[in-house]
C-alpha cells in the first residue's frame, strides 16, 4: 500500500511538537498508531519503521519525544555522544510531559478524518516502548505493541521515578511484548517483572522472545537482526490485525 508523509505540529503546555504523520495514500478509514521512538528521535531508521507500519494500513503519528528540550526536527546521532545526550534529555522531561504529549497524540489522531472512530493503538521501541506502555493506560488505547521497553520495573523514564509497573491495573486494551533475550538493558529480572505484572492484572497479553541484542529493529546499528526483526513484524502485524478487525 503506497503512503503519504507529512508533518504536523501540535501545541502541548506551549512547546511546539512536531509529529510526523505516515498514512495509507487510498481515501479510507484506518485504525491510528501512536509511535514512539527511541531516545534518538525521528531518524532514518524510526521513520522506515513508520512508513513500514503505515503501508500495511495504518495512520502512523510519531512525535518528537524531547521537543521542550531540543530544536525542530532535531535527530540525535546514534554514537557515544548521542546516546549520552538522548539519555539526558530523557532524564530532563517529566515524565507528566511525556503522558501530556500522548494524550496530545491521541486528540490529534481522534480528530483525523482518515482515523476509524474508537481504532487507536500505540508501538514504541526502547524508551518509545515503556512510552507505549504508559499509553496504554489512556482509555482510547486498543492495542499497544512495547518493543524492548526499558525502564519499566525500576520506574526509570524521566524526571523522578516513574509509576508505570504499579498501574498495570488500568490497562483495558491488550498487549504485545518484544524482547531480545541478550539484551543487557532489560535483564530476565525485568521482564519477568513485567510479565507477572501483566498476568497479575489479568491484562490480555502476548511476549516474544529473540535471542537478539537491544535494538534489533533498528537496520543502521551493528545489533540489527533481520531475521528477528522480520519475525517480529509478521507478529505485530498479526496482532494489530486481529485487534482491529473487531
Amino acid at each position: 500500500m503506497q503512503i503519504i508523509k507529512r508533518n504536523v505540529e501540535l501545541r502541548v503546555d506551549d512547546s511546539l511538537m512536531r509529529v510526523y504523520v505516515a498514512a495509507p495514500k487510498t481515501a479510507g478509514l484506518y485504525p491510528g498508531i501512536v509511535f514512539y521512538s527511541d531516545i534518538y528521535q525521528l531518524g532514518g531508521p524510526i521513520i522506515r519503521l513508520a512508513n513500514y507500519l503505515a503501508g500495511y494500513g495504518y495512520v502512523v503519528a510519531a512525535p518528537e519525544i524531547f521537543h521542550r528540550i531540543e530544536p525542530i526536527g532535531l535527530v540525535i546521532e546514534p554514537d557515544d555522544l548521542g546516546r549520552m545526550r538522548g539519555n539526558d534529555d530523557a532524564r530532563r522531561t517529566a515524565i507528566a510531559d511525556y503522558d501530556a504529549d500522548c494524550r496530545a497524540v491521541i486528540e490529534f489522531l481522534k480528530a483525523e478524518s482518515s482515523v476509524s472512530p474508537g481504532q487507536i493503538g500505540t508501538l514504541g521501541f526502547c524508551i518509545g516502548g515503556h512510552l507505549a506502555f504508559r499509553a496504554a493506560f489512556m482509555s482510547e488505547i486498543k492495542a499497544s505493541v512495547c518493543c524492548y521497553p526499558t525502564g519499566i520495573p525500576s520506574g526509570k523514564l524521566g524526571q523522578g521515578v516513574a509509576d508505570t509497573i504499579h498501574r498495570v491495573s488500568e490497562i483495558k486494551g491488550e498487549m504485545l511484548i518484544v524482547f531480545g533475550t541478550l539484551d543487557p538493558h532489560i535483564p530476565d529480572s525485568d521482564r519477568q517483572t513485567i510479565i507477572t505484572a501483566l498476568s497479575n492484572a489479568n491484562v490480555p497479553h502476548k511476549v516474544l522472545f529473540y535471542e537478539a541484542e537491544h535494538t534489533f529493529m533498528r537496520d543502521d546499528g551493528y545489533r540489527y537482526d533481520s531475521a528477528a526483526t522480520t519475525s517480529a513484524w509478521a507478529e505485530i502485524k498479526a496482532f494489530l490485525e486481529r485487534i482491529f478487525a473487531n
